[in-house]
C-alpha cells in the first residue's frame, strides 16, 4: 500500500492505494471511497466472508443476486454517502451467497451488505 495526500475543495485527506505488482490490469473507474476488507477465512474451507458498509449511506445500485459469481474487483453495489457515489468492489473471486440490502435501502457503518464465498 502506498499513501497519497489528496486535497478536495481544499480539505485533505490521507489515503491508501494498493499497487498491483506489472500492471497489467485493464484501467477502472477510481471508487470514491476504499473497499471494506473482508472478513479473513481461507478461501478453499468454502467458510462465508462478508462485505460490510465502509460508511453510512444510500445504497443506489446492488450489481448482484444471490447465486452470482463476480471476478476481484468487480463492482458489487454502489452507495451514496455525502452526495459521493462510492463503488463497493469484490476483494476476490467469488459467488454471491446472501445479499442483505436493497436499492433504496439506508445502511449504517459495519453493516453487512453481502456474504459470498
Amino acid at each position: 500500500m502506498r499513501k497519497f495526500l489528496v486535497n478536495v475543495n481544499g480539505t485533505s485527506y490521507e489515503v491508501e492505494v494498493e499497487e498491483i505488482a506489472g500492471g497489467a490490469q485493464p484501467a477502472q473507474k477510481a471508487p470514491a471511497a476504499p473497499a471494506p476488507a473482508a472478513a479473513p477465512a481461507p478461501a478453499a474451507s468454502g467458510a462465508a466472508e462478508t462485505i460490510s458498509a465502509p460508511m453510512p449511506g444510500t445504497v443506489v445500485g446492488v450489481n448482484v443476486k444471490v447465486g452470482d459469481t463476480f471476478k476481484r474487483g468487480q463492482v458489487l453495489l454502489v452507495l451514496e454517502a455525502m452526495k459521493m457515489e462510492n463503488e463497493i468492489l469484490a476483494p476476490r473471486d467469488g459467488r454471491v451467497l446472501n445479499v442483505n440490502t436493497t436499492k433504496g435501502s439506508q445502511v449504517n457503518s459495519g453493516d453487512v451488505l453481502i456474504a459470498f464465498e
